[in-house]
């Protein structure tokens, strides 16, 4: 049986983070599923994640990957005027659109760097609790592998598999699901760099409508991400389900329209048996605002979307993967040590992030007055 400090589960960026932090101090075991990174909603990061990059001895490293500027946004909400609000006054200067399948597995890497024991592909089978230690069993390629560890951290994503048979369970606020499509761009210049040159270039843009909202973002590769979020329940949800009719209900009219006519309309081919690239990457996932009851208990830790998971109005959800994930791993570190307040302190950090979240999704969404009577909005405003 293999001896580890720590268990981490799941390599994405919060249990990542977790571990590249943990490992230079404790035995760290990171356990990841998939090989490979796959492409993934959520290529955002804000300016504030400057500080967390440095705190962590990331930041200079980070900027050498070069992804693209991230400088604000651009949004049609609460008026049919188009409004921005950009970093220019932020202490911390601009964000980041990223190449999310680079990110991530330069974060592996850099845990691994670290001192991490990484298991990929391998899958968590059995967890028990001995009187001072978790026995763990692990499936691989290469056959069973077991391990005792003192501390696990569920980095899990929504799943939170691990917590979950902890006894954990998952309690969700609204039925939010995005469909997004990733394409290349057909007429946008770029620079020698990659970087977008265009119209639209260095800004989500964001559009209310009728049965929920849709933004765009360029992102590394001249390439550019388009979603559509809506409630799981309305009928719209069917164009987050088909690639080809989300490309066909785009917004119309104003500057929306005009960055996304730059967008590759190609016709959606399906994988052959020969794996074949496709002409556009497009993916639905669940995107409603959820927590995890609870997020932590005796000599274990839930971090990122495993913990909970953010609208994606908020832009919050890779920075909260990084916070989180630093925040387990210190708080197991503590609980190492012999800290009793370990994990009541992580649970009160967690609990003033969710309130803290709520308040401002539902100014947010108390914005947008506009289309009454329509489910997706009365919804939310009936949440004040």
């Amino acid at each position: 049986m293999q001896q580890f400090d720590v268990l981490v589960v799941g390599a994405g960026p919060a249990g990542s983070t977790a571990a590249l932090n943990l490992a230079p101090l404790r035995r760290v075991a990171l356990v990841e599923a998939c090989a490979e990174t796959t492409r993934r909603i959520g290529e955002s990061l804000p300016p504030a994640a400057r500080r967390l990059l440095r705190d962590m001895g990331l930041l200079d490293c980070f900027q050498a990957q070069a992804h693209s500027p991230y400088y604000g946004n651009r949004s049609t909400w609460g008026s049919s005027q188009w409004s921005e609000t950009d970093f220019l006054r932020d202490p911390d200067g601009h964000g980041w659109h990223l190449d999310r399948p680079r990110f991530e597995a330069w974060l592996r890497r850099v845990a691994v760097e670290r001192g991490s024991v990484l298991f990929v592909p391998a899958r968590l089978e059995e967890i028990e609790r001995h009187t001072n230690f978790w026995k763990v069993l692990l499936a691989s390629e290469t056959g069973a592998v077991s391990i005792a560890a003192d501390i696990v951290i569920d980095a899990t994503g929504r799943g939170a598999h691990l917590a979950r048979r902890l006894g954990a369970s998952r309690r969700t606020k609204d039925r939010l699901v995005c469909g997004w499509v990733c394409q290349e761009t057909t007429c946008e210049p770029v620079s020698e760099a990659g970087e977008h040159r265009g119209e639209g270039a260095g800004f989500t843009h964001i559009q209310a409508t009728k049965d929920g909202w849709w933004y765009t973002a360029p992102i590394p590769g001249n390439r550019r991400m388009l979603a559509f979020h809506t409630d799981s329940d309305l009928p719209a949800a069917r164009l987050a389900t088909d690639p080809s009719a989300l490309l066909a209900n785009v917004p119309a009219t104003g500057e929306f329209a005009e960055i996304l006519s730059r967008m590759a309309l190609k016709r959606m081919e399906t994988r052959t048996e020969t794996n074949a690239e496709t002409s556009a990457e497009h993916g639905v996932t669940p995107a409603s605002s959820s927590v995890l009851e609870p997020c932590a208990g005796p000599a274990w830790f839930a971090a990122g979307d495993a913990a909970m998971t953010f609208d994606p109005l908020s832009g919050q959800g890779l920075l909260n993967a990084f916070f989180t994930g630093l925040a387990a791993a210190e708080a197991a570190d503590r609980q190492l040590q012999g800290c009793e307040d370990a994990l009541p302190g992580y649970l009160q950090t967690l609990a003033g992030i969710e309130s803290a979240y709520h308040r401002h999704l539902s100014k947010w969404y108390q914005a947008e007055t506009r289309w009454p009577g329509a489910p997706f909005w009365e919804r939310r405003r009936a949440k004040t």
